[in-house]
């Protein structure tokens, strides 16, 4: 019988690159975004089943689980979905900073919650959540970002302990720069005081050379099929050359390190 993955933030990136990758290889996708109306690419699936869903909504989130849980059981919660808030954090405001993380953070948490009902009835599921490698090396101006990843890491070791005792699988996919508009779609914010040095950190990211380091997110997505079917209870996966590359050299020469290298990189 083929299995069925739920899959947030599909619209674009390396959400709609999965719902692909698991739809061209016989799984019922549940694809869902914020906006379905001009989705053209994945309507032409018949295997993937488009929905609207803002995470950050309680009621809608409980309302596409059940339309979901009617086409099938559900197999895999891919919890994709999230935004890049970007600037110093005296440019935020309350309400930016009270979005990013009910969106990156809590979203993903609200809806696994929805969905544990149903893995444990089945006793069995497998969660996976997109991260970042911010989450353990931090960029500038990326606070509550990678905040909001880090919460996600700490969040599924947490986890991990209570949902192996009802046969559920909780892991996190942890990319580091890809060959996305993920950071063109981010939202800003400026503040006089640290205009130079913001700028030197979006020229640092707008340089060609940064771009032909990133990872195709097509290989991020097979390492989301892999974490998907291994088998394994694996909490972390670092996807892509970028992320495994710069996580060794962690190990290596410790956070001080690599924050003083990355101080040259953007700022000199």
């Amino acid at each position: 019988m083929n299995k069925t993955i739920f899959i947030t933030g599909a619209s674009s990136g390396l959400g709609k690159i999965t719902a692909k990758l698991f739809a061209e290889k016989g799984w019922k996708v549940i694809a869902t975004m914020r906006n379905t109306k001009d989705e053209m690419e994945l309507s032409q699936f018949p295997n993937i089943h488009l929905f609207e869903l803002d995470i950050t909504s309680s009621s809608q989130i409980k309302e596409v689980v059940a339309k979901a849980q009617q086409i099938g059981p559900i197999d895999v919660l891919f919890n994709n979905a999230g935004y890049v808030l970007a600037g110093p954090l005296e440019g935020f405001s309350e309400e930016q900073m009270e979005q990013q993380f009910n969106t990156n953070f809590f979203g993903t948490v609200r809806l696994t919650k929805a969905l544990l009902p149903h893995f444990r009835m089945r006793k069995q599921g497998t969660i996976i959540t997109t991260t970042s490698l911010g989450a353990y090396i931090p960029d500038p101006f990326m606070s509550l970002y990678v905040a909001a990843k880090a919460a996600l890491e700490a969040w599924t070791g947490a986890m991990s302990y209570e949902l192996s005792r009802q046969n559920i699988v909780i892991k996190t996919i942890v990319p580091g720069f890809m060959q996305t508009n993920f950071s063109g779609n981010a939202q800003m914010a400026l503040h006089d005081a640290y205009e130079k040095d913001f700028n030197h950190v979006l020229a640092a990211y707008a340089d060609p050379n940064a771009g032909a380091n990133a990872d195709d997110p097509k290989d991020i997505a097979e390492v989301v099929y892999q974490a998907a079917t291994d088998g394994k209870k694996q909490l972390h996966y670092f996807a892509g050359n970028d992320a495994k590359t710069r996580y060794k050299e962690l190990c290596l020469l410790g956070i001080d390190s690599i924050i003083e290298e990355r101080q040259k990189l953007f700022f000199e």
